[in-house]
């Protein structure tokens, strides 16, 4: 395979001892290899981020927040313009790069590069607009007004199914809002996160920026847990499981710091009596099998109207036996591997609970053999036959396993896809305007994602993003959600020569 994308970020192919740190720090002696799922390669050596290593980051990025808080946000918002002009130029060699370490298609990496593209021309855009309010006061001639500043160090924990645009989603709002962003990528996927900061680095030479406002440390939840109980660190924002996330909101908390939580998903399509079949299709399949079922939106249920549900199913199983399983760098296959050997025993525990607890096999599952498969991540994607209150269905597992369920009235389509501990995105499949409003009401979709006509996973950077329940409850990308990335200050001025108080309070000498 031709690896030259790994030089044009600064990669070199089996490298050793990559940085920690925005200018490099470096321990030999303790490391992180990173295996392709593709075809099983040493991609590079990544050197373990130590605690010196760690409260020397944390140290250098205070001093930067100094100077970066007082840059103006539209010049903040510059910097991140040419960011964005850089992951342009870079585009190619990112994608590829995600799409080799991590294992979706090349049109999915392509794609998670340009969401951080998009951000960064969202977060522009925002450098201008980070608006208070003005308020009345009840005393004359006084003035009240909010207004926000930022945090100070924002934590970014990543995970490894969206190795780049995860982090952009934070780190580009969370800059222009004038905090400076320490980033601990996963360690399934280090040399994505390497990559980035190389690609920052060429920025900040270019505009003469100080070390920290952007650092990279690297390793495994240890170095995690390093932001998570540290009181300089005031918002983490952490992306990955349930489990996870429940130790990072108690760990932060315990400290009274702010975080937040972007977890896990069991997404649910409605397909009604009147759905448009190619629609119920596309979004279906996609949403099942796109980055191998790795995406916290990937589509897990599908319930289906009794009167439609031989139909669909019968339809989704010739789809799937039309699906193309290898190399995600050749853009003929629909479906890579899961990432590593772990993912795949989760899998296949996963279908084996199914058939114990007595789903019917549509689509069967099981590991791929032979030439091409030699990583040992490929699996079939699988389809199964389940009742609607399917213990199995109840939980996320991160793995392209999709179940079937009927139901008869709306009502019950809504509480089955409320039933489960997640909440992050959901969809109906409808061409009857009463049922797709019935599902976006407060007594419908509890998700912090409801669409209508399309499927559950992929989701455009202008909106908020982020879910309820065991999903977290955290918002990034669009809308307000830079809310969360700065502190809100009320003010009032009194420009009178007296001095009223409040509710009409006396106190008099």
């Amino acid at each position: 395979m031709n690896k030259d994308f790994l030089s044009k970020l600064g990669l070199a192919e089996d490298n050793d001892g990559t940085s920690t740190g925005s200018q490099g720090h470096h321990n030999p002696n303790d490391h992180i290899e990173s295996y392709s799922p593709v075809d099983g390669a040493l991609i590079g050596r990544v050197s373990t981020t130590t605690r010196e290593q760690y409260d020397q980051v944390i140290e250098t990025a205070q001093e930067a927040f100094k100077t970066w808080r007082l840059m103006p946000a539209p010049q903040r918002g510059e910097i991140v313009r040419q960011y964005g002009e850089a992951l342009r130029k870079h585009k190619d060699a990112l994608g590829r790069l995600v799409s080799y370490e991590m294992g979706k298609s090349l049109q999915e990496g392509w794609g998670e590069v340009q969401e951080m593209i998009d951000i960064c021309d969202f977060a522009v855009g925002l450098s201008r607009q980070l608006y208070g309010l003005t308020m009345h006061s009840e005393r004359p001639n006084h003035r009240m007004y909010e207004q926000w500043h930022p945090l100070g160090i924002v934590g970014i924990i990543s995970a490894f199914n969206f190795p780049v645009a995860v982090w952009s989603w934070n780190s580009m709002i969370a800059l222009v809002c004038g905090d400076v962003t320490v980033w601990k990528p996963s360690e399934k996927a280090p040399m994505c996160g390497v990559a980035c900061q190389n690609i920052w680095a060429e920025v900040a030479a270019a505009n003469d920026l100080p070390e920290g406002i952007s650092s990279l440390i690297n390793g495994d939840y240890t170095v995690g847990e390093f932001m998570t109980t540290d009181t300089r660190v005031p918002l983490i924002s952490a992306t990955g499981s349930t489990r996870m996330g429940k130790i990072v909101a108690q760990t932060v908390g315990a400290r009274l710091g702010k975080s937040l939580l972007e977890l896990g998903g069991n997404n649910a399509i409605i397909i009604t009596p009147s759905a448009d079949m190619d629609v119920v299709l596309t979004g279906a399949l996609f949403g099942a099998v796109g980055t191998c079922g790795q995406r916290c939106t990937s589509t897990r249920r599908l319930i289906i109207h009794e009167s439609r549900y031989d139909e669909v199913r019968d339809k989704l199983a010739t789809a799937y036996g039309q699906l193309r399983i290898g190399d995600p760098l050749d853009q003929n296959n629909h479906v890579g591997p899961l990432i590593d050997q772990g993912a795949v025993q989760m899998y296949l525990d996963a279908i084996e609970g199914i058939k114990k607890e007595g789903g019917k096999t549509v689509v069967d599952g099981g590991v791929l053999e032979g030439p091409g498969y030699e990583s040992g991540c490929y699996v079939k994607p699988a389809v199964f036959e389940v009742e609607p209150g399917s213990k199995m269905a109840q939980h996320e597992t991160f793995a392209p396993i999709l179940y079937l369920m009927k139901y008869s009235d709306l009502e019950e389509a809504i509480e089955i896809q409320n039933s489960v501990p997640q909440g992050l995105s959901s969809a109906i499949m409808t061409s009857n305007m009463r049922e797709s409003e019935r599902f976006l009401s407060a007594a419908g979709s509890d998700c912090g994602i409801a669409n209508v006509n399309i499927g559950t996973s992929g989701a455009e950077i202008g909106g908020a993003f982020g879910g309820e329940k065991e999903t977290g409850g955290g918002r990034e990308s669009g809308s307000d959600s830079w809310k969360a990335y700065m502190r809100r200050q009320t003010n009032t001025i009194n420009y009178s020569t007296e001095l009223p108080l409040a509710q009409g309070i006396k106190f008099e000498l």
